[in-house]
């Protein structure tokens, strides 16, 4: 295996995820052991790199949703020490963690992605809300999509169907990040690619069709079972389904991301994907997508994580 014997995996964390990164953590434990590795689970603390630094382990895998696992600052950490790790570098992280910049640079290679102007707190205190407001009103027609700039797992994610609206999606928004990014909402198929590569390069996965059963795929319907219908493989053309898994790759090349990704897009009624963002730490829960794509791949789990594993200690 490369070497690859002692695996740290760590999970929990202090973002608004931690619960979610608690059981992504201990599935993702629980399949290398599994697979024969030695496997730490550790919640990071202050004494985290401390230990890292006097026992060192062959490759860390950071299973931490949200901020702290996903902003770039852990994985530089990682990188100062000279630690493997599985996942993007820390400088993709960041790219990819904020959504207005994976946006511009996604867009940039040539991907569809919803129009939306970013707004920062500040804005409406400089500017004035009702002019901000109007502004919008004559670009941005409803529905519209207001969601914090940075942030995972659909907190703080409002959809506008009325302008009398905004406000509070704006105050939601802001709840959870200082810049909000308003986006128009594209009417369609709510599909998320997952990519992979264990050392042969990019691989989309099945793309997972998602059909919450409030209609909005919310936090509550990602993680309560029963709450929302997943159909791997999505129900989708062929052609459709080769273009999605194309613009996912894509995705996740321009983002320069590594190993492991999810990239989330809406396919509207012409068959175009539209991007919405990319997942630098897919959920590796027993209700999140990657793991389900996986398994429609015929994927064993343990065998994918191992290699993955394995694959940080070469890139």
């Amino acid at each position: 295996m490369s070497g690859l014997k002692r695996v740290v995996v760590l999970a929990g964390g202090i973002s608004h995820e931690r619960d979610v990164s608690l059981r992504s953590g201990r599935r993702v434990a629980d399949s290398l052991l599994e697979h024969g590795l030695e496997v730490e689970l550790r919640d990071p603390d202050a004494s985290l790199l401390a230990y890292l630094r006097d026992n060192r382990p062959d490759a860390v895998w950071p299973a931490l949703h949200g901020a702290s696992g996903e902003d770039g600052a852990l994985r530089g950490l990682l990188e100062f020490l000279g630690v493997p790790f599985v996942g993007s570098s820390s400088s993709a992280a960041r790219l990819a963690w904020d959504k207005p910049t994976a946006k511009i640079i996604v867009a940039r290679a040539g991907v569809a992605t919803p129009r939306s102007i970013t707004l920062g707190r500040d804005a409406f205190r400089e500017l004035g809300a009702d002019a901000i407001f109007a502004a919008i009103d004559d670009e941005l027609p409803v529905p519209l999509v207001v969601k914090p700039a940075q942030g995972g797992s659909a907190q703080g994610v409002t959809i506008v169907t009325e302008r009398e609206a905004m406000p509070r999606a704006m105050v939601e928004a802001y709840t959870y990040w200082d810049v909000a990014l308003v986006e128009q909402q594209i009417t369609g198929t709510e599909i998320a690619v997952g990519v992979i590569d264990t050392g042969d390069g990019p691989v989309a996965l099945p793309a997972v069709e998602i059909e919450p059963l409030s209609g909005v795929y919310s936090f509550e319907a990602r993680y309560n079972a029963g709450e929302t219908r997943f159909y791997t493989p999505a129900r989708l053309s062929d052609e459709v389904t080769a273009r999605a898994a194309e613009t996912a790759v894509a995705a996740h090349v321009a983002l320069g991301m590594r190993h492991l990704s999810r990239v989330d897009l809406i396919v509207d009624g012409a068959g175009t994907p539209w991007f919405l963002e990319a997942n630098v730490l897919p959920g590796l829960t027993e209700t999140s997508l990657l793991p389900q794509a996986l398994e429609a791949a015929g994927h064993d789990l343990g065998w994918v994580y191992t290699r993955l594993a394995e694959a940080s200690l070469t890139a």
